[in-house]
């Protein structure tokens, strides 16, 4: 009988493997050791995709940039409702893959999908009326934002132990050990509140540069 095949070793099958360690792990599990090991294959035979770990993160990051939604700029809707599904789309795909952050927040460098991102949201803002340095802004800002909402979670970095929040010392977090039961029910609506008031504030911005002289 036939020994079965190992699957051919490719570059889609490195990243999704990496993928999968990065997310299991954290970004210091990730080696061309490793990986190869995971994959079945000698280490060498990875450096015919990639030269080095750098270069495989990045591709990692490119892979989750990938599954952010752009449609919104392509199909009409108006440039609020565009930066705001975007951002949840944004902000999904950084909740899923949490490790990756702090690669992609180095910025898309030359990574293909990352690049379309940014093309498509600063595009998207100049489309709608907006002069070419706010646009820039504007893509920044929502960056910041959402990436500093995928790092960390507020209701998780509090305790559920009701004595480390003694009233003495803390007279205003009698229910601080609460927040972590609410975890995500609480970081979504820190998520939304936030976001409402950047676009209220550009909202305003945009009537500003847009009113009849």
């Amino acid at each position: 009988m036939a020994r079965p095949r190992k699957p051919l070793l490719s570059i889609d099958l490195i990243v999704e493997t990496a993928r999968a360690l990065v997310d299991a792990e954290g970004l210091a599990a990730v080696s061309t050791r490793r990986l190869a090991a995971e994959l079945g294959v000698s280490g060498p035979s990875l450096y015919n995709h990639f030269r080095t770990k750098d270069q495989i993160l990045e591709a990692v990051a490119d892979s989750v940039s990938v599954l952010v939604d752009l449609s919104m700029f392509e199909d009409g809707r108006d440039w609020r409702t565009a930066l705001h599904d975007w951002a949840v789309s944004y902000r999904a795909a950084l909740r899923d893959h949490p490790n990756i952050v702090p690669v992609m927040a180095r910025g898309p460098g030359r990574r293909p999908a990352g690049l379309r991102l940014a093309d498509a949201v600063y595009g998207g803002m100049v489309g709608a009326g907006w002069p070419p340095a706010q646009a820039t802004s504007i893509g920044a800002l929502m960056r910041y934002f959402v990436m500093g909402s995928a790092l960390g979670s507020f209701a998780g970095g509090f305790v559920n132990d009701e004595s480390a929040y003694d009233p003495a010392d803390y007279p205003h977090l009698g229910q601080a050990h609460l927040l972590a039961e609410q975890q995500e029910k609480i970081d979504e609506r820190a998520f939304e509140t936030g976001l409402t008031a950047l676009l209220d504030g550009l909202a305003q911005q945009y009537e500003r540069l847009n009113r009849p002289s």
